[in-house]
């Protein structure tokens, strides 16, 4: 199984971080290691080795069969089912990477850095680009998305990935984060919601 993750996805986020990468010509995409997925409600634990741990919540969709140079007008025969879930990203160290040109994937590829909620058919939702997802940490709504703001569509994102990886059934991408990213805290309790239904829940420890 692999895990791709998307960054720089919509438009105030980059500002958000003061636009570290505004060329969106192209999907900017890394990966998460397998051990990365935490599923089931289990706890996350934050990493010893930061002091900032930010939750980035984002639309996730499933490949459901494979799939190699797709076509974006085919794409959305090659998943089946969507998800909210938590990109985890140790951001302290991620500047420290950024500052040296080095890769991503202590930051972000981390084990339990991939948190994914309850699978929801897509056929259940409707056009996946007119979406709206939000986070609550603590009761308080956090983080709130709307699909139709991607840069790149779902549809795109899987025809350009899959120029360079061949996908296969079980393969899931993080389409990417919305503006009003932030720290979690030990006890924190999370909950993610699509189209008003909470689809994750999980504590922080």
């Amino acid at each position: 199984m692999k895990i791709f993750g998307i960054g720089m996805n919509y438009l105030e986020h980059n500002k958000e971080l003061h636009g570290t990468l505004l060329n969106i010509e192209d999907p900017v995409v890394f990966t998460k290691a397998d051990s990365s997925l935490l599923t089931g409600g289990k706890p996350f634990f934050i990493p010893a080795y930061t002091q900032q741990c930010d939750y980035e919540t984002e639309l996730v969709v499933r490949i459901n069969h494979l799939g190699r140079s797709i076509p974006e007008r085919f794409a959305h025969r090659y998943y089946d089912e969507v998800s909210v879930g938590i990109d985890f990203t140790a951001r302290d160290l991620q500047e420290s990477l950024r500052q040296k040109g080095l890769p991503w994937d202590l930051c972000k590829g981390f084990d339990g850095s991939a948190v994914v909620g309850n699978w929801v058919p897509k056929e259940r939702l409707g056009d996946v680009q007119n979406l709206h997802f939000h986070l609550d940490i603590n009761g308080k709504t956090v983080q709130s998305g709307f699909t139709g703001d991607m840069l790149h569509s779902v549809d795109k994102l899987i025809s350009f990935i899959s120029q360079y990886f061949t996908f296969k059934t079980g393969d899931i991408i993080f389409t990417g984060t919305p503006v009003g990213v932030g720290p979690v805290h030990i006890d924190d309790h999370l909950e993610g919601f699509l189209e008003g239904e909470k689809v994750l829940e999980f504590n922080v420890k």
